[in-house]
C-alpha cells in the first residue's frame, strides 16, 4: 500500500507563475484595438519593457505574437487564431448559460429561462423555476410573442439585421393584426411603433415588460451575443410585478445584464461587434 503523503490542495493547484505573467501580454493584445509598441504593451501589462521583450521573443517563436518589421508594433499571431477558432467550435452557448443560472437565481430569487430562435420565433429551451416565485404557466418549447413578451422584444431588437427581416416581418404582421383585432393598446400597432420599441429596447440593453403578456407578471430578457455579434440566446427572468424590480438601474436588471455580458464575452463577443 502506498503510504506516501498526498499533496495538499495548495500544491495541487500550484501553477507556473511565468506562464501567468506572460499571459498578461497576450490578454493586453487581445483587448487592444490595434497593434502596440513595446513600451505601451509592457506598461499595460504592468511590467518592464525588458521583461516583456523576453516573453515576446518566445511568443514569436510559437506564433502567438507577430511583430511588424516596418513599425515594430506587436499583435496577436496565427497560433492564437487557431486556438480561438478551435475554442469557438467547441462552445455551447446554452450549456454555458445553464451552468450560470443557479448563481443568478440565488441573486435574483426569481424564475429564470433561456430562449433561442426557433422556426416560429424565440423559443424556451430551458426553465428553472424558483420555489419563491409566482407560478407562470409556461413550458419548454413555448414560443414567446415578439411584441408583448420581454423575450420577444429582446429578439426583435437585437437579432442581427442580415437575413432576419424575412424571419421577423410575417411574425410581426401576425401579432399586430391580432392585437388590432383584440383592441389591445399595450403593444405596437404600426411599423413606426415597432421601430420605436426596438430603439427603446436597444437603449435599455434588454427586453422588459410589466403586466403586458400576463397580468401581475413582469419579465426581463437580456441578450447574449456570439463571436460574430449575432444574438445567440436570451436570458429571461420572470416574476410577480410586486417583487421583480424592472428598474433599469436596479440590482436585478444590473445582475441580469452583468451575467449576459460576461457570457457574451466568454463566447468571443466584443462590444465593438454588437449589432
Amino acid at each position: 500500500m502506498d503510504a506516501r503523503p498526498r499533496p495538499t490542495n495548495d500544491k495541487e493547484r500550484a501553477g507556473i507563475q511565468s506562464v501567468e505573467v506572460g499571459f498578461a501580454l497576450l490578454d493586453v493584445l487581445a483587448q487592444a484595438p490595434a497593434p502596440l509598441m513595446l513600451r505601451d504593451l509592457a506598461a499595460a501589462a504592468d511590467m518592464s519593457a525588458a521583461k516583456a521583450h523576453r516573453y515576446l521573443v518566445s511568443f514569436q517563436r510559437l506564433g502567438l505574437v507577430v511583430q511588424d518589421s516596418a513599425n515594430t508594433r506587436y499583435e496577436l499571431g496565427p497560433a492564437t487564431l487557431r486556438l480561438g477558432l478551435s475554442t469557438l467550435s467547441r462552445l455551447d452557448a446554452v450549456k454555458m448559460a445553464r451552468e450560470r443560472l443557479p448563481a443568478l437565481m440565488e441573486t435574483l430569487g426569481h424564475t429564470l429561462a433561456l430562449a433561442v430562435w426557433g422556426n416560429r420565433g424565440p423559443t424556451i429551451v430551458h426553465w428553472q423555476e424558483s420555489p419563491l416565485s409566482v407560478s407562470v404557466n409556461l413550458r419548454l418549447g413555448d414560443v414567446m410573442p415578439l411584441l408583448s413578451s420581454a423575450t420577444g422584444r429582446c429578439f426583435t431588437a437585437f437579432m442581427a439585421p442580415v437575413g432576419t427581416l424575412d424571419k421577423l416581418t410575417p411574425l410581426l404582421q401576425e401579432e399586430m393584426a391580432l392585437a388590432h383585432k383584440l383592441g389591445r393598446s399595450d403593444v405596437p400597432a404600426s411599423w413606426a411603433q415597432v421601430q420605436a420599441l426596438q430603439s427603446e429596447t436597444r437603449q435599455q440593453g434588454l427586453g422588459r415588460v410589466k403586466n403586458v403578456l400576463l397580468p401581475g407578471v413582469s419579465g426581463l430578457c437580456a441578450p447574449v451575443f456570439d463571436a460574430d455579434g449575432h444574438l445567440a440566446l436570451g436570458v429571461v427572468a420572470l416574476g410577480s410585478s410586486a417583487s421583480l424590480d424592472t428598474d433599469l438601474n436596479g440590482p436585478m436588471v444590473q445582475a441580469l445584464l452583468g451575467m449576459s455580458r460576461q457570457l457574451s464575452m466568454d463566447l468571443g463577443h466584443r462590444e465593438t461587434s454588437r449589432p
